[in-house]
């Protein structure tokens, strides 16, 4: 059976929804950056600090690359992974693509922003980040889910969604 892979932006709701999505469905969840920290034995604001960026994304691609060979999967991935063509195309060929849609102010706003790296530099920024994912995420996404709604709503589309 296909992965079910969660996309969007951080603080949109990937991880919590991949969760009660697991749950109502008896599937399996990973998730990228707790596969990424676990790998690693480091934070991702660790990975962050100590190695940079672009080794996280190697890292990250890596990790999408394993997942991809495998089956039956909830996948919550970090906000990042449609930047890079390697992952938009494993993910694609092994699952259906659900983004989870959220307005980034809100996001911002209302999410955790401590420990993510990459939202330490203010709204402005990122929303401005927001803007340029955004394309990315639209190109990959099977189904996009509004996140206004809360999670458990959000579930319902989704398996509505894959139902049709």
């Amino acid at each position: 059976m296909k992965h079910i892979v969660l996309i969007g932006m951080m603080a949109c709701g990937k991880s919590t929804c991949a969760a009660r999505l697991g749950q109502r469905l008896n599937r399996t969840v990973v998730d990228t950056d707790v596969c990424l920290e676990q790998r690693t034995g480091r934070t991702i604001p660790e990975l962050f600090a100590e190695k940079g960026e672009a080794y996280f994304r190697t890292l990250e691609r890596q990790v999408v690359q394993e997942l991809a060979r495998q089956t039956d999967l909830i996948i919550a991935t970090g906000g990042g992974i449609p930047l890079q063509e390697e992952n938009r195309i494993a993910l694609k060929k092994s699952g259906v693509i659900v983004w989870l849609r959220r307005d980034p102010v809100e996001s911002y706003r209302t999410g955790s922003m401590a420990g993510r790296p990459l939202a330490q530099e203010g709204e402005k920024a990122f929303v401005e980040r927001f803007r340029q994912r955004e394309p990315y995420y639209a190109e990959m996404a099977d189904f996009v889910v509004e996140q206004g709604s809360t999670p458990e709503q959000a579930v319902e589309e989704i398996i509505h969604l894959l139902s049709l």
